[in-house]
């Protein structure tokens, strides 16, 4: 066609399906390799204005670009494979928790058929009259339990399992709650429950997640505590 200049290193480039199989995957069509760039550099020095020749800085430029462009695009590459590395050895880690116990973030607490269920209270300072109200899955208060003082921490508790008239709660979720009189005002103190894992699952924007007995899924991140 007159008028259309051709360049036969320039059609040489152009993405041929059934000549380059490296190209099957169209995100890869816009992937300038670094042979691919110097072949350009070649050629645009070939085929420049003799009058007004490429400045060594702008050549050097075009150079440096190039390369810290390559360079972050491998380091970013490295980085995902880094931290794909790091979530399979947590995973990995992880796995050797099923069974056991964690403490974990919680006002809510799973109990086993004649077992009981222990957790953690903490005060920022000295806390009088501390009680534990203990509630089935409908709301009602089951359980009691009373603490007394607390010097400013953390504490264990334990609830055995029973209700207020001495017989077996049934097996299931409770929930669990806190009031004291810190500075002589009603306050609810924090609380951590520890709960049994189940199993470990991966994926996802959560990473690591330990899956507890009847609560759920808790990033391994939120664990305070190993039993």
């Amino acid at each position: 066609m007159e008028g259309v200049s051709t360049n036969s290193y320039i059609d040489s480039m152009k993405w041929k399906k059934e000549d380059d199989a490296r190209y099957a995957d169209p995100d890869e069509r816009s992937k300038l390799e670094q042979e691919d760039f110097f072949k350009l550099l070649t050629e645009q020095l070939n085929m420049q204005d003799p009058s007004k020749p490429v400045e060594n800085d702008q050549m050097i430029a075009q150079m440096t670009s190039f390369t810290m462009a390559e360079g972050i695009t491998g380091l970013s590459e490295r980085f995902d494979q880094f931290a794909s590395d790091m979530t399979s050895n947590q995973a990995l880690q992880a796995s050797t928790m099923v069974g056991r116990k964690v403490l974990v973030p919680t006002d809510k607490a799973n109990l086993e058929s004649g077992a009981g269920v222990t957790g953690m209270i903490a005060t920022p300072q000295t806390a009088q009259n501390v009680k534990i109200s203990i509630k089935d899955s409908t709301g009602a208060t089951v359980k009691t339990i009373e603490i007394g003082d607390m010097a400013q921490g953390t504490k264990e508790f334990e609830w055995d399992g029973k209700m207020s008239n001495g017989e077996e709660a049934p097996a299931g979720n409770y929930s669990f709650s806190v009031n004291a009189q810190v500075a002589g005002q009603t306050e609810e103190l924090p609380i951590q429950m520890h709960a049994r894992v189940q199993s470990v699952s991966t994926g996802g924007d959560r990473g690591v997640v330990l899956n507890l007995k009847g609560l759920g899924g808790i990033k391994l991140s939120d664990v305070t505590e190993i039993s």
